[in-house]
């Protein structure tokens, strides 16, 4: 499954959850510098869907806050998962 995820960088705490123009919200307290916050943030969507880390894959938006992800062999668990982050608050 592909969705987009919006990255906010140099959060006190790391959560994921939220809604920002369609995309789900990702905090990260990673720095914007030399990819961090991306892998933080990809590393994140892993952590909250609950597969690995190797399973979530960066389409697009290597340099930008607005990235497209994506997770190979995602079930309708995930999916699930997936709309319950897009309408929950982002915790920190």
């Amino acid at each position: 499954m592909r969705f987009s995820i919006r990255v906010r960088p140099g959060a006190a705490r790391t959560g994921v959850g939220g809604d920002h123009d369609g995309a789900l919200v990702v905090r990260v307290n990673a720095p914007a510098v030399d990819g961090r916050a991306t892998e933080a943030a990809l590393a994140a969507v892993a952590e909250a869907l609950g597969v690995r880390r190797r399973q979530v894959r960066l389409v697009t938006g290597a340099t930008s806050r607005s990235k497209v992800v994506e997770v190979t062999d995602a079930g309708e668990a995930d999916e699930a998962r997936l709309r319950e982050l897009l309408g929950g608050p982002v915790p920190g």
